[in-house]
């Protein structure tokens, strides 16, 4: 006899709690194979398509398209087949899966899914448990959008209730503050009826004239990405004691040695790359800078490898690829992985591995145009160098006014995890390296 098993949105990357349904890929009452992509949701990181553990026939899904799903949160439900066979052995059987009937449930390869958010997964094969033994996740029928799933797999630790993204946008819709009510769901809980009877109370109580609403015009939802970054840079703001210093530098001699590697066959050498080398040295040099401060404020951890985060401008605004131990690549391996995830973000094909994990960020903000920024760090980063365009400027070079390439460096540093000397010495070593690339042969 089939079995209904739940799959929740697991957690797509790094920091991220919830994603956008952006489309769906199944239907209910269709067939699926295992780790058939069954939805389309968009995180803060990338847009990515969503596979399902299970084979079988879907029996409801949940979320409607353009609403906020939560980590942990149900996505579908799947009638899958028992050790006895069932209805749902098509599914297993299909062409498009190569799992025998047998075997419907694998781990999601490539998500971070933390064990204490459920029981870890297990395969579930025909001859590999008795009979009594407790499926990994069962449910007996679909649970109604409007309320919250609780988690109820037998192994898995006990887990905080998640309030519905339903419940969450009939508050923010009827004006309820959902920090101001006590859940009469398991665990304190909010539920549904708990913000309908907070509504009729305030419709109850003598209020005044309510405002005429005003129309307004060009009213953008802050939803999906562009949420994600307010969230994400207000708490950079509120929580890292962030200063910036900045230096102006001659590199003449960078761009011309640039064009002297660029003459030589081979792939071309980008600005973009000296200056990922260059950031690579200094680190070594200054290695308390590649670095974050924990969660609770309560130390700092220094990071031995360089993953190097880079603002790339994509389809869905401007995101931060990483260069994955940028310090162990050459200039030239760090070239080309610099354009292949440039490449990836223009056409929107970055996955949330490629988007998370940076350690050290580098914003050449001089292909806008403009000489200089104060940028907010890359929480939990701890430092940024921003470079600016460079521009041809009048500059005294060996005594003697000249015009020469010039460029404007600023830094950005976690105030935290060092004082001025150590952010000015970093900023004065990049310039330095900029002014005269060859010094970087005592580094290598």
């Amino acid at each position: 006899m089939p079995v209904v098993r739940e799959f929740r949105l697991p957690d797509l990357g790094e920091g991220l709690t919830g994603a956008e349904v952006v489309r769906w890929m199944v239907e209910v009452g269709e067939v699926i194979a295992v780790d058939q992509p069954v939805v389309e949701v968009e995180t803060a990181k990338a847009v990515v398509e969503v596979p399902c553990p299970y084979g079988g026939v879907v029996t409801a899904r949940y979320g409607a398209e353009g609403e906020e799903i939560a980590v942990g949160a149900p996505l579908v439900t799947v009638a899958v087949a028992s050790a006895g066979g069932g209805a749902a052995d098509t599914a297993a059987s299909s062409p498009a899966s190569s799992a025998s009937s047998a075997e419907v449930e694998r781990p999601l390869v490539g998500y971070g899914v933390a064990e204490s958010r459920g029981a870890r997964r297990r395969r579930v094969g025909a001859a590999a448990a008795p009979a009594s033994a407790p499926a990994p996740v069962a449910v007996a029928a679909p649970v109604a959008p409007a309320e919250p799933v609780e988690p109820v797999a037998p192994a898995a630790p006990v887990v905080v209730p998640v309030i519905s993204p339903l419940v969450r946008r009939l508050a923010r819709e009827q004006g309820v503050d959902l920090t101001a009510l006590t859940g009469s769901g398991p665990d304190g809980l909010i539920m549904r009826a708990d913000v309908e009877r907070a509504v009729a109370g305030k419709v109850a109580a003598p209020a005044p004239a309510a405002p005429v609403a005003v129309a307004q015009d060009g009213v953008v939802p802050l939803r999906g990405l562009r949420k994600a970054v307010a969230e994400k840079l207000s708490r950079s703001h509120r929580e890292i004691p962030a200063a910036t210093c900045w230096v102006d530098a001659d590199a003449t001699e960078l761009m011309a040695l640039r064009r002297q590697l660029n003459a030589t066959p081979g792939p071309k050498v980008s600005v973009l790359a000296l200056l990922a080398r260059i950031c690579t040295v200094a680190l070594a040099r200054f290695p308390e800078l590649n670095s974050s401060v924990t969660e609770d404020g309560s130390g700092i951890v220094r990071h031995s490898a360089v993953h190097l985060g880079f603002a790339a401008q994509g389809e869905r605004g401007l995101v931060v690829p990483v260069v994955r131990d940028a310090q162990a690549r050459s200039t030239e391996q760090l070239g080309e992985e610099l354009r292949r995830l440039t490449e990836s973000a223009r056409s929107g094909s970055l996955t949330p591995a490629e988007l998370t994990g940076g350690t050290f960020t580098l914003n050449n903000y001089g292909v806008f145009g403009v000489d200089g920024s104060t940028p907010i760090l890359n929480h939990p980063e701890a430092a940024m160098l921003g470079v600016g365009r460079i521009v041809a400027k009048p500059w005294v070079h060996d005594g003697e006014l000249a015009v020469r390439e010039v460029t404007q460096l600023s830094f950005t540093f976690d105030h935290r995890v060092c004082d001025g000397g150590t952010a000015g010495g970093f900023l004065r070593f990049v310039a330095d390296c900029v002014e005269q690339p060859g010094m970087l042969l005592r580094q290598l």
